[in-house]
């Protein structure tokens, strides 16, 4: 028996009719009358030399063949058609689609996005905003910008920022709250994603940097940042502001950071993409955006003793 593989219509058809189980079902996707797609499978039978199907009175059921051939042919089709979109891409200088977290879309990127257009006029930026890890091919992202101690093997990978940590609170309460010591009657603010990656940045350790010995024992708990740092734009209490998301409500007075002392979180933000990717025009424009836009934040860390969490918990 040959292994030269059958004409691919022929595979396609029966890729269709194994996953509808249904021929009518299977010609209406593929945009062919039923016969036809009943002939193309009949010559896939011939050419193999034994049935895929059992034709039944109204319905079809895969033999032991057409089930050994199924989930290749599905996989291969997938395959082929992940190739062909990323092939397609490659093409593509017009648009760039970006993941990243929903708190740092809305706290970091969304207030700078005209800067970008405003440079970038003649490309159109696409945004997911997910906590869900994507695939890039799947799910035809071109960049990703995730937070955490990193796993990036196999991608191009930029650090943007170390991620530090230090109490932020509208003006009305840093009134109220002139000293790190004067914290410990106010109402804290958690984020508790930042202590699922980093156990250390929390208000307890805090306190422990500034020399304060004080153990919170009620706060409001948010599992988003965002959420959290609207609750302290609102007056509703002082949160522990992750640098890199409150540097915008910082710059317009919303927020303000009053005290000295600030936690190294570990974790930063980066930049990811394709090995091979990033020097593609359009990527490489974000790319670089991205970066300028990241470093033009250093000044923050000027006005604060950074000291490392994990260091101070231990110590």
């Amino acid at each position: 028996m040959s292994d030269r593989l059958p004409p691919l219509t022929a595979l396609r058809a029966f890729d269709a009719a194994a996953r509808h189980m249904s021929f009518q079902q299977a010609a209406a996707e593929l945009n062919v009358t039923p016969a036809a797609l009943s002939f193309q499978i009949k010559s896939l039978e011939e050419h193999l030399g034994i049935p895929l199907f059992r034709r039944l009175n109204r319905a079809v059921e895969l033999t032991e063949a057409g089930r050994a051939l199924a989930p290749g042919a599905k996989d291969g089709f997938e395959t082929l058609g992940l190739a062909w979109r990323a092939t397609r891409r490659l093409s593509d200088s017009a648009s760039v689609t970006v993941t990243a977290g929903p708190a740092f879309t809305a706290k970091w990127l969304a207030p700078r996005l005209y800067d970008f257009a405003r440079a970038h006029p003649d490309i159109e930026l696409k945004f997911s905003a997910s906590m869900r890890t994507m695939d890039f091919l799947r799910d035809e992202i071109d960049v990703a910008i995730r937070f955490g101690f990193g796993d990036d093997e196999g991608l191009f990978s930029a650090p943007l920022k170390d991620e530090w940590v230090t109490p932020v609170m509208t003006p009305e309460m840093a009134a109220r709250y002139p000293t790190p010591e004067s914290l410990t009657e106010a109402q804290l603010i958690t984020d508790d994603s930042i202590d699922s990656l980093a156990l250390a940045s929390n208000w307890e350790v805090w306190f422990k940097a500034a020399g304060v010995d004080f153990v919170p024992k009620h706060s409001i708990h948010f599992s988003q940042p965002d959420h959290a740092l609207d609750a302290a734009i609102s007056g509703t209490g002082i949160t522990l502001g992750r640098s890199t998301l409150v540097h915008f409500d910082l710059t317009i007075g919303r927020l303000i950071a009053p005290y000295r002392v600030a936690l190294d979180t570990g974790a930063k933000f980066r930049f990811l993409c394709q090995k091979g990717h990033e020097d593609r025009p359009n990527i490489k424009a974000i790319r670089e955006w991205v970066l300028r836009q990241a470093s033009e934040t250093d000044h923050l860390a000027h006005n604060h003793e950074i000291v490392s969490a994990v260091e101070v918990a231990r110590a």
